[in-house]
């Protein structure tokens, strides 16, 4: 049944679903890379479609920006809808040293400043991490493609806008490779769920640096993340 937040019915989801901050990354990755995509909700103009790749039926779907909207949509998949593995396929920014635009980050952890997972344990520390499987085949199917991906973990902030840039430098030195603002609390909903849950980044800016993606390229030019994330779909 329909959910406050998603239109669909029973069955119109995947068990497997990837998760674009941006539903305009969600449309394009439905229309350039699944067959026979169709759209299965819209509330909100946040899309979601269901198609398939290599014949494996799987959706897609738009989670909005920072760890609340990401969390309520990730909620009602699970839940309601009865999806099992969702794949954060986003952007970050760049911190560790030798990143560059477009390099593909597979996440191991995240970190955060965050209260989120917190109040889901206890006011203890979670250890926010993803489903080792999943992230096993994300990286064979960067090896089999021949891409070289990041493998390490992010940090998920609060906030885009942040007051104490010195935060990413000390991030820096404690090896973390990028920030962003999901995948700490998709891997906590995930955990709380009992499913399976994993994060690949493309960096669409380097903190410190001024060149980066445009908005229509972090929309449009994620090809190399999207297409290893479905080559490891067809490997689970």
């Amino acid at each position: 049944m329909p959910t406050p937040h998603i239109s669909a019915s029973p069955g119109d989801f995947a068990d497997i679903c990837l998760l674009p901050g941006d539903p305009l990354r969600a449309r394009y990755i439905a229309e350039h890379h699944l067959d026979d995509a169709v759209i299965v909700t819209s509330i909100r103009n946040m899309e979601g479609f269901t198609g398939s790749f290599d014949g494996r039926r799987i959706s897609v779907m738009g989670t909005g920006m920072g760890i609340p909207s990401a969390s309520i949509y990730a909620t009602e998949l699970i839940r309601v809808y009865g999806v099992e593995t969702l794949i954060r396929v986003g952007s970050c920014g760049g911190i560790a040293e030798g990143l560059a635009l477009r390099d593909v980050i597979v996440v191991t952890g995240a970190g955060t400043d965050s209260n989120v997972n917190r109040q889901r344990f206890a006011g203890l520390d979670f250890a926010a991490v993803p489903d080792f499987g999943v992230t096993r085949a994300l990286v064979e199917a960067a090896e089999a493609r021949e891409v070289p991906v990041h493998v390490g973990p992010v940090f998920s902030s609060d906030l885009f806008y942040h007051p104490a840039p010195e935060l990413f430098a000390l991030a820096r030195t404690m090896g973390v490779l990028g920030v962003e603002m999901e995948a700490a609390g998709l891997f906590g909903v995930a955990a709380e769920t009992g499913a399976k849950a994993a994060a690949v980044l493309t960096v669409s800016d380097v903190i410190g640096d001024s060149e980066e993606m445009s908005p229509l390229d972090r929309q449009t030019s994620l090809d190399t993340m999207i297409q290893l994330t479905l080559d490891a779909v067809g490997r689970l």
